[in-house]
């Protein structure tokens, strides 16, 4: 390896250096298959047997790489190549857990371009000034244990890690029993690992480069989130004897917030979007009256008084549905974040990296929340995003274009050298 920048010949610039799209995709294609469910998808969920495979995998070609390997206290995995002067590490990485019928680019993408780009480092004898670090977080999708981005949460220092080694998961054990079970509890402290600059690759999850016609997504920032389940109790009664004025129904109760979350959003126009992706309804039989359901409400938002507003609107509808219908609501967090603004120079940076190798450029939040939204509190961060087929993502048929993954790849290669040289 060469002691010094340098030392590379005059023939050879950096700018040229571009990343090898059939080894990248080579490797999305082995990690797919650990975990992969029908029509090409994956279930690996956080801390599972799945996710301990596809962990070994990923660290087995981190050693591969010559990379030190670090593992904190809730299972975050750290890979570093040393740079020419010590010091905290330019990091890029994302996640490998998945939702239950997930697509193989969801996270996994962030990762293995990272260990792409190392590769194409290593064989190319470049050594930068600062180190380059690759990262995976435990439990990013919140699909089996609660908050979801826990681990990059508790990585920045943000989310005691003894809350999140006791959160129960919707199989009734916690996130530390598990990571004991599969091998992954580290001795680093967690919130002691600094961060030079953190760039996470992604794809967009959403329709908006591919409609528009752009190739690369400059991510200005992270729409701020709040996750509530609602728990809506009512009187279960026979459901041809009982007058509708004289019910307390359950499911109407829990209906109405649907609705509600819905109008709220189309009220308040902008970027406000509104979700209800669960509901259960007992005792869920189509003569009797629900005498209790629950529900959850994802509302979001890229402005913190928005969101706020969308928050209390609420709010106030559940209030007025409770007194109609003479049912008791209750709630519970799941999980808060306020939106995040990303690092002004680091988005300006991906965006003349991306036009300086001839691709379109959009500059955009992100809908979605990421790994990169809990470390920008500690380090100077931004996105890039490439192109989803049809806007599809947590899904089997979510894909991106070859092409597009050598184009993110490429930008963020060049992006991570200018940010470590």
């Amino acid at each position: 390896m060469v002691s010094q920048l340098s030392s590379l010949t005059s023939s050879f610039s950096l700018a040229d250096l571009r990343i090898n799209k059939e080894r990248l995709l080579q490797r999305l294609d082995q990690l797919a298959q650990i975990g992969a469910i029908s029509d090409g998808g994956v279930c690996r969920l956080a801390l599972t047997d799945e996710d301990k495979a596809g962990r070994d995998l990923v660290v087995s070609w981190m050693r591969e790489l010559g990379l030190t390997i670090t593992i904190d206290q809730i299972g975050n995995v750290v890979a570093t190549r040393a740079g020419l002067e010590a010091g905290p590490p330019v990091m890029t990485g994302s996640h490998i857990d998945t939702v239950a019928t997930g697509g193989r680019y969801d996270g996994n993408f962030g990762v293995l371009a990272g260990l792409e780009i190392i590769a194409t480092l290593n064989e190319n004898n470049i050594l930068t000034r600062h180190p380059i670090a690759v990262a995976f977080f435990t439990n990013e999708e919140g699909a089996r244990f609660q908050p979801d981005m826990m681990g990059s949460w508790v990585f920045s220092g943000g989310f005691p890690v003894e809350n999140a080694l006791t959160s129960v998961g919707v199989d009734g054990t916690t996130v530390g029993e598990n990571l004991e079970r599969i091998g992954y509890v580290g001795t680093v402290p967690c919130g002691s690992q600094p961060v030079k600059a953190f760039v996470e690759l992604h794809i967009e999850q959403g329709p908006v480069l591919e409609l528009e016609g752009f190739q690369i997504g400059a991510v200005t920032g992270v729409q701020g989130m709040s996750w509530k389940e609602y728990t809506v109790k009512g009187v279960s009664n026979h459901a041809g004897t009982t007058p509708m004025h004289l019910r307390h129904d359950a499911g109407y109760g829990a209906s109405a917030i649907a609705i509600a979350a819905r109008n709220l959003a189309l009220d308040m126009g902008g970027n406000q979007v509104a979700t209800v992706g669960s509901m259960q309804v007992k005792p869920g039989l189509i003569n009797v009256i629900a005498q209790e359901a629950s529900l959850t409400v994802d509302l979001r938002n890229t402005d913190e008084t928005c969101l706020k507003d969308a928050e209390a609107r609420m709010n106030t509808k559940i209030a007025a549905i409770a007194k109609a219908e003479g049912l008791k609501i209750t709630s519970r967090s799941l999980a808060r974040f306020e939106p995040v603004v990303f690092d002004a120079g680091i988005i300006d940076l991906v965006t003349k990296t991306a036009e300086g190798l001839g691709l379109s450029v959009k500059s955009m939040p992100s809908g979605a929340g990421h790994d990169a939204g809990l470390i920008a509190p500690m380090a100077p961060t931004a996105m890039i995003f490439v192109p989803s087929a049809h806007g599809i993502s947590h899904n089997v048929k979510e894909y991106t274009a070859p092409k597009d993954l050598e184009n993110g790849a490429n930008v963020l290669l060049q992006v991570l050298l200018q940010l470590a040289i």
